[in-house]
């Protein structure tokens, strides 16, 4: 018994706390870089890590945007630092551990891209490196809170209803196609000075106008995925809402993606009427974060309980017949 008790990992419900804690400020990270991009603020302070050699410059116009994205990213930074630490010296689930040191490793280069789009003037594709990065971050902050949770310890290996796409293989896909939405949606901000398509969802010129620039193909492919997101996402909580009524997790996930996406919805269309006013513009990458989170949650635990069983232990069946065997050649 006392082996047993010490060969089963620990669950602490502090780490558990702070890994929530590190994913709600990696969110609020992602507003603040909205924030910073709805204001125009990327060179506001052209220098790194410092500014101007100064820990602190004066805190006036887009400074004060571009700062506090620096400061909430080096409080992230040191929360995955401590995470990772804490994880590697107390935990014994490998899997704690090998994503806390990857969500460091996702810190260190997503703050070497921040430092090189400023440094470099805000290339496009190092840009874009740089959100990408801080996308899979997140989700990677997402799944430690989920990992480092006493239900994702415990709970059972479940029979999935059949289905022709299986809820977890589903997930997965919504969550790609959300990602790929913010990652276009980078796109749209980085390379539009303003809104290309401004009389949606009512086109009072052609729907494919005659000349195509960079702004309107990025607009028309930010609502090309859209149009996937919404498709994905219904059908995921739809399916958790007719086959899967017994787990309530997967269902409170299902509505907040519900919810969260007619939410995402509205602000973008409020971000096209307003031509990118700041709060909007800033709210609506923030609720496609929170997409992202409600369907990277709904894969891992959808996984968890419908993914590969564990490995059943071993049986003696084989024991009687070499025990006979020898006998027999003994004899």
């Amino acid at each position: 018994m006392e082996n047993e008790h010490l060969s089963k990992p620990s669950i602490a419900p502090v780490m558990h706390c702070f890994a929530i804690l590190l994913a709600c400020v990696t969110f609020f990270l992602l507003f603040v870089g909205a924030l910073v991009m709805s204001t125009g603020s990327g060179l506001s302070v052209p220098t790194w890590p410092l500014a101007w050699g100064k820990l602190i410059p004066p805190l006036v116009g887009g400074v004060r945007y571009e700062y506090a994205h620096r400061v909430v990213a080096g409080i992230v930074v040191i929360l995955t630092l401590t995470m990772a630490l804490w994880a590697l010296m107390t935990e014994r689930r490998r899997i704690v551990r090998n994503t806390a040191l990857a969500a460091f490793a996702l810190v260190i280069v997503q703050a070497i891209l921040g430092g090189l789009t400023v440094l470099l003037g805000i290339p496009l594709p190092i840009a874009m490196a740089h959100t990408s990065t801080a996308i899979i971050f997140f989700c990677t902050a997402v799944a430690l809170a989920i990992f480092t949770s006493r239900w994702f310890e415990e709970a059972p290996h479940l029979e999935e209803p059949p289905h022709r796409v299986a809820l977890t293989t589903l997930s997965v896909i919504t969550t790609l196609v959300v990602y790929c939405q913010i990652v276009i949606g980078s796109v749209v901000r980085f390379v539009n000075d303003a809104i290309a398509i401004k009389d949606f969802p009512i086109f009072a010129g052609p729907a494919l106008p005659r000349v195509m620039s960079e702004a309107i193909v990025s607009d028309y492919a930010h609502l090309g995925d859209a149009i996937a997101v919404t498709f994905f996402v219904l059908w995921t909580s739809l399916r958790v809402f007719r086959s899967h009524l017994d787990q309530p997790k997967l269902v409170r996930l299902a509505e907040a993606m519900v919810l969260l996406l007619a939410l995402q919805i509205l602000l973008g269309l409020t971000t096209v009427w307003t031509d990118g006013a700041v709060i909007p513009a800033s709210a609506h990458v923030a609720v496609g974060a929170g997409v992202l989170a409600a369907s990277v949650a709904m894969a891992l635990r959808a996984f968890r309980l419908y993914g590969r069983p564990r490995s059943a232990p071993q049986t003696a069946s084989r024991e009687p017949v070499r025990g006979t065997f020898e006998r027999k050649v003994t004899a």
